[in-house]
């Protein structure tokens, strides 16, 4: 339902929309009925594709053979399908995500979950392609070192749905801060402070460049130019989650920043600078079916 508010968008960043489903065309012709959908909905009879592809979701496939009832197999099903019971209906379903295929048909980037009830939204996937603005408000901070813009990749969220929190940073003029591989020095961090029912992913860095200290004849990786640091927060779509997060209407997610800046003469002092982002928050993925109950 969010693809179909956002196909324009889509288009206008050079991306077309086919959404593939293990469901039947019957099915999908009466949802996309329903609900207005102006982009073609695909039945994968058999789940062929989705095999193919290699995103079945086999945690399903073993709860329904011989050893559904090993603690471990129901285990996963509740973690990765989130349901008690298996069902031939759920039979054939995906990994949930995304495939960015170009006009050659290949595959040229891919955004996949583990977990069935979760979902990118669309703002979080355009910013981690580097296509379009998100249009939530930044927040600006500058300290001696350098210049932040921080922001998620959406300003509401449903349980269920993956975002993204960006951090926009510039070096000031002649600094530099450290990159993961950096011994001997503080490499730029993020702390996600952690709270129940909420993931985060590990930060992901950009590709750094090595910086050549002279007089020590030293050659580590570092950021000098601007660079944007992301971390994805997904808000879990569990029964125990939606009960704990019931009524919740704005989430909070706060952490740490941490770096060491130097220039060609002098280290500064390694500086911790706390963050705070918060977002709307509503019950599960708009027009998506209710998970069962636990």
């Amino acid at each position: 339902m969010e693809l179909q508010g956002r196909v324009e968008e889509l288009r206008s960043n050079g991306l077309g929309l086919v959404g593939v489903s293990y469901d039947s065309q019957q099915i999908l012709a009466d949802f996309t009925k329903r609900h207005s959908i102006a982009f073609p909905l695909l039945s994968d009879a058999g789940s062929a594709t989705i095999r193919r592809y290699g995103i079945l979701n086999t945690v399903v496939e073993e709860a329904l053979g011989p050893n559904g009832k090993d603690p471990a197999v129901r285990a996963d099903l509740a973690r990765y399908a989130t349901v008690n019971e298996p069902s031939e209906r759920q039979r054939g379903i995906p990994f949930p995500g995304t495939f960015i295929v170009d006009r050659q048909g290949r595959v040229t980037s891919r955004f996949f979950e583990d977990y069935y009830w979760e979902r990118n939204t669309v703002s979080n996937l355009l910013l981690r392609l580097g296509a379009g603005t998100p249009p939530v408000q930044a927040t600006q901070v500058a300290t001696d070192h350098l210049e932040l813009r921080t922001y998620p990749s959406d300003a509401s969220v449903s349980l269920g749905t993956r975002f993204t929190i960006a951090l926009d940073i510039t070096p000031k003029r002649g600094m530099h801060v450290y990159a993961p591989g950096a011994s001997n020095y503080r490499v730029i961090s993020l702390t996600v402070n952690p709270q129940s029912h909420v993931r985060t992913s590990p930060l992901r860095y950009p590709a750094s460049e090595v910086y050549h200290f002279v007089p020590l004849n030293e050659r580590v990786p570092v950021f000098q130019k601007p660079f944007t640091l992301l971390v994805d927060v997904a808000a879990e779509a569990t029964a125990e989650a939606r009960k704990a997060l019931a009524g919740r209407t704005e989430l909070v997610i706060s952490g740490t920043l941490e770096y060491q800046a130097c220039d060609d003469k002098i280290c500064y002092n390694p500086v911790s600078l706390p963050l705070t982002w918060k977002v709307a928050m509503h019950g599960l993925v708009p027009g998506a079916p209710q998970p069962p109950q636990q």
